[in-house]
């Protein structure tokens, strides 16, 4: 199992825009739809998750976390999925630890990510910082990571 960057240039961008069409988690058709029209800034990132050339799982790095405007934080681990054949394998974790490398390098501080699920994130090292209510989708909670 590997985790890698991908890009627009690159094989793999159109085989998880495929992937994600596919994919049994609703977040992951609008991640093909925004793959499909570039709707990425400058330093966001698509980390995925490869078994063999089999896509495992996928998450972004972004600035847009979709949360209410009065919590201004940013930016995010968003959009993180493992298939679930592939699960039980620690796949989130690698797929984290590579966005975390990956805001290491932009030399930030700080990264967030939100979540709906209790208990699950902290055992990554991030702190939960806020709950509310969500914008899109179930996630509710705020979490945090020094880098």
């Amino acid at each position: 199992m590997r985790v890698i960057e991908i890009n627009r240039n690159q094989i793999y961008w159109k085989k998880l825009i495929d992937f994600s069409k596919k994919c049994s988690w609703k977040p992951g058709k609008n991640l093909a739809n925004r793959m499909e029209l570039g709707d990425f800034k400058e330093n966001e990132q698509i980390f995925v998750a490869m078994n063999d050339e089999d896509i495992a799982g996928f998450c972004v790095f972004e600035e847009n976390g979709y949360i209410p405007p009065e919590l201004d934080y940013h930016p995010f681990i968003n959009l993180v999925f493992v298939d679930e054949k592939f699960r039980g394998q620690r796949i989130s974790e690698r797929l984290i630890d590579a966005a975390l490398e990956y805001g290491r390098r932009l030399k930030l501080e700080k990264v967030y990510l939100k979540s709906e699920h209790r208990g699950l994130y902290e055992k990554y090292g991030f702190k939960k910082i806020a709950e509310f209510t969500p914008i899109v989708g179930l996630a509710d909670q705020l979490f945090e990571k020094e880098l």
